[in-house]
């Protein structure tokens, strides 16, 4: 039994990434930060170290296959297993502009990051999640991504229209049902989490939550024994609507 509790947070050099990762390491994790900013990443890693948290960078660009790979390289060279995977990594570029004249560009970009980036750091590190004991990974994902909420006009989601974002947090939660439905038979449990409302860069610190109480839902679903389906979507209060 692997003895040493280990984690890895993408995007985790600031918002609910960097408190994340704070949480983790309160716990007794050893964590690796994530973050394709060098100055940024070590900069937070250093103000975590000085907590006395067992906290180290990880130079990592979701949306880079070859930053994936050499990641997975450097991270299977410090630890044997990986207990827990946050894939925090996120971007929303266009919450402005209607679907009609949305660009193309912008939507490839905010999939390349927000599914693909996922997708690809997840079966990277694949072999070190299978190394540890009942293995958890997490997908941060978003509440705009409940095609049930958002085309219900009597919730607040209903009135917001953020096609690409929005599509790209539903994409996720497809990419979480199915890695749950293949790795659940070797003891990997998969969830995707909606924070809630948080105070980050992603809407302008508009958010009517602390990255703390953002933090607190990838955090319960990462580390606690949860009695919830392996597979699911999940928010502050529970389950959520697909």
């Amino acid at each position: 039994m692997n003895q040493i509790k280990t984690a890895l947070v993408t995007g985790a050099n600031k918002g609910i990434g960097l408190a994340t990762v704070e949480g983790l390491a309160k716990q007794g994790y050893k964590v690796w930060l994530g973050s394709r900013d060098f100055s940024r990443g070590q900069s937070a890693v250093e103000k975590l170290r000085t907590k006395g948290l067992d906290v180290h960078l990880l130079m990592l660009d979701v949306a880079e296959d070859s930053s994936v790979m050499k990641a997975a390289i450097v991270l299977a060279d410090q630890t044997g297993h990986l207990d827990v995977l946050i894939n925090n990594a996120g971007i929303a570029l266009s919450l402005e502009s209607p679907p009609s004249i949305e660009s193309l560009d912008v939507i490839r970009e905010t999939y390349e990051v927000n599914v693909f980036g996922p997708i690809r750091v997840t079966q990277a590190l694949l072999p070190l999640l299978k190394a540890a004991d009942h293995a958890k990974i997490v997908m941060v994902s978003s509440i705009v991504g409940s095609i049930s909420l958002s085309s219900d006009p009597d919730t607040i989601y209903g009135q917001v229209n953020f096609m690409g974002y929005s599509s790209s947090k539903t994409a996720l939660n497809a990419v979480t049902t199915a890695f749950a439905k293949e790795l659940g038979p070797s003891g990997i449990k998969v969830y995707a989490v909606e924070p809630g409302h948080i105070r980050t860069d992603l809407n302008d610190n508009t958010g009517t939550l602390s990255t703390e109480d953002g933090a607190a839902v990838p955090l319960r679903y990462a580390t606690m024994k949860l009695d919830v389906p392996n597979g699911g979507f999940f928010g502050p209060e529970g389950i959520l609507p697909f």
